[in-house]
């Protein structure tokens, strides 16, 4: 499964693109017969007063099936399987550096909310991802959500969540 392809910098080793399609396709494909199984179990037919109720998710399954297998076909019997490496360790590294800490942001949101959630977020990325000082950060973090929360909670007077720990309590929010 892995290849082996010489770049400019060494030699790249990881999986091939054709592999993570055809997992892909058929991670999807059990997907849509997933949802034709169950949209034929809620009816999928045409009753007397129009559509049943699994009708539109029934083809949409549909679809989703028919292509899914298309792309697995190609993917593993296709006479163009493209061979190069997927992502490298390199480029793995990267994806981790955003996922990770995206991950943690979703799950900060629940405790802190979204705005100071928010601000952390953008103030941590902007000094170890960006390499800005930390004082323009944390100026751009709380600008940027200072603004936002004037636009969601006073001027369209619709509430973003605070969080189980609500720091902005003291606004009166």
């Amino acid at each position: 499964m892995d290849q082996n392809l010489e770049s400019s910098g060494g030699i790249r080793t990881g999986v091939a693109t054709y592999i993570v399609e055809a997992v892909v396709a058929a991670l999807l494909l059990a997907l849509g017969i997933a949802v034709v199984i169950a949209s034929w179990k809620l009816g999928a037919g045409w009753t007397t007063d129009g559509p049943g109720s699994g009708y539109f998710p029934f083809y949409i399954g549909l679809v989703i099936t028919i292509s899914s297998a298309g792309i697995l076909y190609q993917a593993l019997l296709g006479k163009n399987k493209n061979t190069e490496i997927f992502v490298d360790s390199e480029q793995l590294k990267r994806i981790f550096q955003v996922l990770i800490p995206a991950a943690i942001y979703v799950g900060a949101i629940q405790i802190f909310g979204i705005y100071v959630s928010s601000a952390v977020y953008i103030a941590l990325f902007m000094i170890l991802l960006g390499k800005f000082s930390p004082v323009k950060a944390v100026i751009v973090a709380v600008a940027v959500n200072t603004l936002f929360f004037c636009m969601f909670e006073i001027w369209f007077s619709v509430p973003l969540y605070k969080g189980s720990i609500n720091l902005l309590s003291f606004l009166g929010y």
